[in-house]
């Protein structure tokens, strides 16, 4: 059973009877109930003088002893009580969960309180009484902030609660014939691959995945889009600002210490890392995890580590990642033979592997150079190893498949390049962070930022290449003001156009020199641009849809949900809200489907190198695409069982042919590629 992750706000842990205990009902039936109570016995009123009975019953120290009867409270602590009140009043965020202890084990206290002061309010008093009313009053002020207090913190929990709402599918165990397979999931990232890429016919295993699967047309990954934020998005359902990790390199003040993340031995620490992964939600629920160098992993993130953890090494070889994965479902598991062997010797149901290939070239020559179109068809050429592996073992409808990428690429030029020295005084400029977009903390923000955002947005209207925000003005769809390591000042550019300092990047002189800037291409721009766009793919029991299935357009914060859906475990709460099963909206084969456009990109020519030979069109190379098989396809036969066995028969007997068309492609090219850069951005 998975362990209690809900905290006090829980559905279990919160007072059912606390709104009841705000009423004004209490112990008593109506104010006149205790006022008419005679506290003296007839027999003893013969011997009484009615002047020392009036005064006995009008005695302060009798109403202070029924104050402390309705607060609960013994003598000598009535006083010291009163004086904290408006300490506790005023209590922070950190004494919160008490403060809700102390509120949900005294409402019915309170309010007799409530009641007794009603009835003390009608009753003559003597010359002190007034120094009570007022007590009584303070009672009432303080009772009021409690209940306002209450209902907050039920909204917000009303609130977080929508985000991870049940899921309505439980996955079960599968047998593959040899084996017996809890439910488990593969997510693979392949880091910047644009969804357009899929346009491009190089891809005849992913373009297969995609017809015998279920997508959407595009995922939307979160602002900024670069590798470090979306990556940690991706397993945790949070946005970057949420998250915390709001860049590839920032600066954040409290630790007075930037994050850079190539920088291992300081970024790889766990105190940048402010949510729970996914690794970390599936072992604490027993699930047990192998994470194959996604961004983030080495970090240490607190409280449990991957069962396994690989390093990120960005040279490996695509072929590698493959056999690494396909072992992991190789080991024996918990219920065929894995009971005495210790924990990291057993299957994980989790696997998260990233591969940074299509980023790295397309940084380094661009995304419509040649070289790119290699890389493209060697990540398919990989992904063709991974189906058939899982196809030799039988486990292609027991294991679920997902494959995302966590952002697009856009081409850059001379020609888009602004030079923020030409744009402000850099020495006010303490730190920068982000790239291509600035952020920048200055010296003296109270007096600089507001006349720098004026001075800068006067020159983002002439040029009409760059947008200028500071966190009052940055646009709600990016969710990305609620940080202190988001600086204060933004200047964000136009999709392909980067900000560069002359310390970095002189433009005039290169324009002299005829110098190319670098790297070839770049993101981080608007997540909603279409040179931005991502993928998200997947494939498996947790995903009973008809072959070709179209989803909804959803952004990368919703993936956590559904991964830990597919696994049968209970998600941290987070910013997404799509659970399983997924609701489609028709088939990407549909007459009325425009299909995914290609954009524009912003560079004016495309280098193609006049040298490389040309190869066999994919087209000829394969029988018919997997994409056309769909839409020809039995009606009948969709959504079953034998539609989806004649799906996999198509693509087991198809990405043989592939896979030659593939080699043959990228040994036309292999020599203009003249390496990669391990640093994933």
């Amino acid at each position: 059973m998975a362990p209690d992750r809900d905290g006090l706000l829980s559905e279990k842990h919160y007072d059912e009877d606390a709104t009841l205990a705000l009423s004004d009902d209490s112990g008593f039936e109506s104010e006149g109930e205790l006022a008419g109570v005679d506290p003296v016995k007839d027999d003893d009123r013969d011997i009484l003088d009615e002047t020392e009975a009036h005064e006995k019953l009008l005695r302060k120290p009798g109403r202070l002893d029924a104050a402390r009867a309705a607060f609960g409270l013994r003598d000598g602590t009535s006083s010291k009580r009163r004086k904290d009140k408006p300490k506790k009043s005023k209590r922070t965020g950190k004494d919160s969960s008490d403060m809700m202890m102390e509120m949900e084990g005294g409402f019915k206290d309170t309010s007799s309180q409530s009641s007794t002061d009603s009835e003390i309010e009608g009753t003559k008093w003597d010359r002190k009484a007034p120094k009570q009313s007022h007590r009584g009053r303070l009672t009432v002020i303080y009772l009021s902030i409690v209940a306002l207090f209450v209902a907050l913190i039920f909204g917000a929990y009303k609130a977080s609660r929508k985000h991870i709402s049940p899921s309505n599918v439980h996955p079960p165990t599968l047998f593959n014939g040899t084996h017996t397979f809890r439910p488990t999931t593969i997510l693979v990232s392949l880091d910047g691959f644009r969804a357009d890429f899929l346009n491009r016919n190089l891809t005849p295993a992913l373009s297969a995945f995609i017809a015998s699967g279920v997508s959407p047309k595009y995922l939307l990954p979160s602002f900024p889009s670069v590798t470090f934020p979306n990556h940690f998005t991706l397993v945790t359902g949070l946005y970057p600002e949420s998250h915390g990790i709001v860049s590839n390199q920032f600066w954040d003040p409290d630790y007075e210490e930037e994050f850079y993340y190539t920088h291992v031995e300081s970024s790889m620490q766990a105190k940048w890392w402010d949510a729970e992964p996914l690794w970390v939600t599936a072992e604490d629920q027993g699930v047990r995890s192998a994470i194959h160098m996604w961004p983030g992993s080495e970090a240490h993130i607190p409280d449990v580590e991957p069962t396994f953890m690989d390093k990120y090494n960005g040279t490996e070889d695509l072929l590698r990642k493959v056999d690494r994965v396909l072992g992991w479902l190789d080991l024996p598991g918990d219920d065929d033979g894995g009971e005495g062997l210790a924990h990291n010797e057993k299957r994980p149901q989790f696997i998260a592997a990233y591969v940074p290939n299509v980023d790295a070239d397309g940084h380094k020559y661009g995304p419509n150079s040649t070289e790119i179109k290699a890389t493209i068809a060697d990540v398919d050429s990989m992904f063709i190893e991974l189906v058939e592996g899982l196809y030799a073992r039988n486990l292609s409808d027991i294991v679920n498949l997902v494959v995302v990428s966590d952002h697009g690429m856009a081409t850059t030029s001379n020609d888009r390049l602004i030079q923020l020295d030409d744009l402000m005084d850099v020495s006010l400029i303490d730190h920068i962070d982000g790239w291509p977009l600035r952020g920048l903390r200055l010296k003296n923000p109270d007096r600089d930022v507001p006349i720098l955002y004026e001075q800068l947005s006067k020159e983002a209207e002439k040029a009409g290449s760059f947008d200028v925000y500071t966190l009052d003005t940055m646009p709600e769809r990016y969710h990305f003001t609620n940080n202190d390591r988001i600086a204060p000042l933004w200047v964000v550019p136009k999709t392909g156009w980067a900000v560069v300092e002359k310390a970095n990047f002189d433009v005039a002189d290169a324009i002299a020199t005829g110098k190319e800037f670098s790297p070839k291409g770049l993101h981080g721009y608007d997540h909603e641009h279409p040179l931005m766009r991502a993928i998200f793919i997947a494939r498996g029991p947790a995903f009973p849809h008809e072959p070709n299935s179209r989803l909804p357009v959803f952004q990368n914060t919703e993936v956590y949900n559904i991964v830990c859906d597919s696994l049968g475990i209970e998600p941290h709460p987070n910013n997404g809200t799509l659970r399983l099963p997924l609701t489609t909206e028709g088939l990407h084969s549909d007459a009325n489907d425009p299909g995914l456009e290609t954009p524009a990109d912003p560079v004016e020519h495309e280098h193609v190198d006049e040298e490389v030979p040309e190869s066999t069109p994919l087209e000829d190379a394969v029988d018919a695409t997997p994409g056309a098989e769909d839409s020809s396809s039995d009606n009948d036969g969709k959504g079953t069982e034998e539609g989806k066995g004649k799906w996999w028969k198509f693509v087991h007997e198809q990405l043989e042919k592939a896979k030659e068309w593939a080699k043959e492609f990228i040994e036309s090219i292999r020599g203009n590629k003249k390496g990669q850069s391990d640093d994933p951005v």
